[in-house]
């Protein structure tokens, strides 16, 4: 996320960035930093607890934030080379996130049974 910061920096001193896209990324961003802190903590705490809902409220939360990675990835007015490498490397790890959180919620399922 730091470094997206430092991408609309950079693109706006240095390329010219309508205003209209400039606001737009940046809300498109902290909307994303706001879903991402939601989504990690949610997924903490139904880990460190043993709990289904708040696993489950990261696993839906996921989606929106694979979502805007993919905007940062592809849609974002002027994406940087080392953007898209990162946005890359973040969605290889949503997917592993929710495998393995889809993984967490059938092992809690089945502790629940016993």
């Amino acid at each position: 996320m730091l470094f997206a910061d430092s991408g609309f920096v950079l693109a706006g001193l240095l390329l010219p960035y309508p205003t209209a896209n400039l606001v737009l990324d940046v809300v498109m961003l902290l909307l994303y930093l706001g879903i991402e802190v939601i989504r990690l903590f949610f997924g903490t705490k139904g880990n460190l607890c043993q709990r289904k809902m708040p696993l489950g409220i990261s696993v839906a939360l996921t989606f929106p934030s694979a979502m805007m990675a993919s905007y940062y990835l592809l849609l974002q007015t002027y994406v940087l080379r080392l953007e898209a490498i990162m946005n890359g490397i973040l969605l290889v790890f949503c997917g592993s996130e929710l495998l393995l959180e889809v993984l967490t919620l059938a092992a809690f399922s089945s502790v629940d049974r016993i």
